[in-house]
């Protein structure tokens, strides 16, 4: 049983799992129903009946045939014949008689119906067997006919007995076919405990680790399935790995971050001390002013980054629903703003008048967060690109590594020069709180940032592939 389930069994899904038990069953019950609703049990205690029958008249019909008769020899017929539910007798055309007496409680027309059938099978030329089972006296009668040749003539072997012997082998059969279906029943409950017993015990095994892994404990989970079960337990590791990753770079961040807002309030705090005690750091007051406004944006920067990260979904899914943006305003706002951060990059925008679903402050945080992203990298231009259910901006700065591009909108994961800039994690949760999507993906002059969201492609094959041509003639 262990071996069973420890097999190509474990290998299925639970559902396919579920489908073999209950084929099993049918297929039990099936077999079982077929032998008793049918006529298989009557064919077979017939068959037995003459079978017996049969053995008990062969030995009579070996000494008729060697000239022995019961006139002369009744004890060694009687012998021969005893049986305690079969009469046997033999007819020939000058005389019958019983050679067996030994069950004188059968009514006397059982015997004059055997008798009779056997006088007519002795008109038949040539030796003939004959069997059957017939009503008599409202009861069942099975009788066995085998005619012969003798020394004294032709002769029909008689052999006939009541349905008591049929009833009690067929109460024998039922009795021995209802063990054996409590056997089945007992076994396939057994297998169905056992299937039981293998889904509850991967099950506590999760729910142990689940339990451990909030407890802080450093432990591995070890399921071998294929199912389901299986499936969950690999995610299980899966997931727990990377909140493993994500917490450690998140300890990171904080650290890191901790150390980018300690810097400009140090500076902050040291400027405004010196310039109380009358000392101008920078040369002169102006300047030195500047230097802590400068980092006293900076400062601004990083806590309104910090803020709108954690109020981004909330902002999103309570304020948007039903609110569409015109992008076109969107893109002309955020490069209005930012032609000035630096002016030698040129910015190109291919822009049509398309509406995004969400509000018009969430998708200009987006816009501006990917395009901070470019300006760090860009070499000398900026591509701005909007079409129905697409936005893309793309730059000629480095390619990315494949890693980088995996990890690339996931928060709390150092990028570039170890930063760990929360703008493009931003960026995925306006995005996928719209119910669309982001990508960045490399391209043959450098990268691209791509918003989209799938549409059904139309029915025309042939208007569809001049459009897909056209789009990506306009994407390059």
């Amino acid at each position: 049983m262990k071996n069973f389930f420890s097999g190509n069994f474990r290998k299925l899904s639970l559902t396919q799992q579920v489908l073999s038990l209950i084929l099993l069953m049918v297929i039990f019950l099936s077999i079982f129903f077929v032998f008793f609703l049918s006529d298989n049990m009557s064919a077979t205690i017939s068959k037995q009946i003459y079978s017996m029958m049969s053995y008990s008249q062969q030995p009579v019909v070996r000494a008729l045939e060697t000239g022995r008769e019961n006139t002369f020899d009744s004890e060694f017929f009687e012998y021969l014949a005893t049986d305690p539910y079969q009469e046997t007798g033999v007819v020939m055309k000058t005389r019958d008689y019983m050679i067996t007496r030994s069950l004188e409680d059968y009514p006397a027309s059982y015997e004059e119906y055997v008798e009779k059938q056997a006088f007519k099978l002795l008109d038949n030329p040539l030796p003939v067997v004959s069997q059957n089972k017939t009503r008599v006296a409202g009861a069942d009668l099975y009788y066995r006919l085998q005619k012969i040749e003798t020394p004294f003539g032709p002769a029909v072997i008689f052999t006939y007995m009541d349905g008591e012997y049929a009833n009690e082998l067929r109460t024998s059969l039922m009795d021995g076919t209802m063990y054996a279906t409590v056997l089945a029943f007992f076994l396939i409950l057994m297998i169905f405990v056992f299937w039981v017993f293998s889904i509850i015990h991967p099950l506590n095994q999760i729910r142990a680790y689940i339990t451990q892994i909030k407890q802080g404990k450093d432990v591995e989970l070890y399921i071998n399935r294929d199912d389901e079960i299986g499936e969950v337990a690999k995610e299980l590791r899966t997931l727990t790995t990377e909140l493993a990753k994500q917490e450690k770079s998140k300890e990171e961040m904080i650290h890191n971050i901790s150390h980018d807002l300690k810097t400009p309030i140090a500076t902050i705090k040291s400027y405004s001390e010196s310039i109380k005690d009358g000392i101008y750091p920078y040369g002169d007051l102006e300047s030195s002013v500047d230097v802590i406004l400068n980092n006293a944006q900076r400062l601004e920067d990083k806590v309104h980054s910090l803020l709108y990260m954690n109020r981004i979904e909330y902002l999103v899914s309570s304020d948007a629903e039903g609110v569409v943006t015109n992008m076109k305003d969107v893109i002309n706002d955020v490069v209005l703003n930012s032609v000035v951060i630096k002016p030698e990059i040129e910015i190109i925008t291919d822009i049509e008048e398309v509406f995004f679903d969400g509000l018009f402050e969430s998708w200009r945080v987006c816009v501006e967060n990917i395009m901070q992203n470019a300006f760090r990298y860009t070499k000398s231009y900026i591509r701005i690109t909007v079409r129905e259910n697409e936005l893309m901006i793309a730059n000629d700065g480095p390619k990315m590594p494949e890693d980088r591009i995996e990890a690339l909108f996931k928060p709390y994961v150092k990028g570039e020069g170890g930063k760990f800039g929360l703008g493009l994690s931003i960026v995925s949760k306006v995005v996928n709180a719209n119910h669309y999507k982001v990508e960045g993906l490399n391209t043959e002059d450098g990268v691209c940032f791509r918003i989209y969201r799938d549409v059904p492609k139309p029915k025309s094959g042939k208007f569809s592939m001049n459009n897909n041509r056209s789009s990506r003639g306009k994407k390059q």
